[in-house]
């Protein structure tokens, strides 16, 4: 992996990667995970975005938290977090060369979703975990596939406005396994699930998630949804566009954040460019709202 790649990863807010590795953060501060600790003594500094245990002496970054606490090497540390905020990195190192990467193959991809096929360990974990309904799986024309090692893969089509392939997404569907995602050279997996914008009408509710899995919920749910894959890859052109989408129609833009940092963040984000957005609170022991959803009948 590039720089920027490394630099997106280390940018992550540390609080946020701590919340996400199951550490409980009040006011800066939780339990070390590198001790015996009675009283929180791990620390975070926003502002370095660095944690520090004044005990055990534990310091570091972002990748060096989930280095040392999940135990892993510096580059799997680095795919768990690139899988944890669905940011895309590069499978290897390249090679130094100035030959450009190859732009996506739209083609090569399309016949895959052109008539979907569900494999076993897709359907459980889509209708049997996920409760979602039958309509929204055939609407996102979600498939499956299992690797040259047995391995099953969730295959997630991103589409542009007018129904144009941009990229794909391949979910492991092993639980804990890694790599979680896969993505084709070149796939543009920005936000998802752009052809509902086509049946919007004047001033609908439409509803922002965070990642497929939510967005798939909360169409099962009844309401239109799109989805940000995260809030490191908000990009200019993706904040264009959701103000073209408020402009257009008059939509009014609704979300239930993820409860923890990464999530809060995401939506101060979004509300600086649609200062509308309304703010839904998920229910205490839900962190997000395809949980909300799996745990209830709507």
């Amino acid at each position: 992996m590039d720089r920027l790649e490394l630099q997106k990863l280390r940018d992550l807010p540390v609080e946020g990667v701590a919340e996400r590795l199951g550490l409980h953060v009040v006011r800066h501060k939780c339990l070390c995970p590198f001790h015996d600790d009675r009283h929180p003594s791990l620390s975070f500094c926003v502002r370095r975005n660095t944690y520090r245990c004044f005990v055990c002496g534990a310091s570091g970054g972002t990748i060096d938290l989930v280095m040392r606490h999940l135990n892993l090497g510096f580059r799997e540390a680095c795919r768990w977090l690139a899988d944890e905020n669905n940011i895309i990195i590069a499978e290897s190192k390249p090679m130094e060369t100035d030959v450009p990467l190859k732009p996506f193959d739209a083609s090569r991809y399309a016949r895959f979703f052109e008539h979907p096929f569900l494999n076993e360990a897709a359907r459980k974990f889509l209708f049997d975990e996920r409760r979602l309904d039958e309509r929204v799986v055939r609407w996102c024309r979600l498939t499956s596939w299992n690797d040259r090692q047995g391995v099953p893969w969730l295959q997630i089509p991103y589409y542009d406005r007018k129904g144009r392939l941009t990229g794909v997404q391949n979910r492991n569907l092993i639980r804990g396994a890694l790599p979680r995602f896969r993505f084709p050279t070149g796939s543009q997996c920005s936000i998802y699930n752009l052809p509902v914008l086509n049946r919007l009408g004047a001033a609908d509710d439409l509803y922002i998630t965070e990642g497929c899995s939510d967005c798939w919920a909360m169409l099962s749910a009844g309401h239109k949804a799109i989805a940000i894959p995260s809030a490191t890859l908000l990009s200019k052109a993706d904040r264009d566009l959701l103000l073209a989408i408020h402009a257009e129609r008059d939509t009014r833009f609704h979300m239930y954040p993820d409860r923890d940092e990464p999530g809060e963040r995401l939506f101060l984000q979004l509300q600086k460019v649609l200062p509308s957005l309304v703010h839904h609170q998920l229910p205490p022991g839900c962190k997000d709202f395809s949980e909300y959803f799996a745990s209830r009948v709507f």
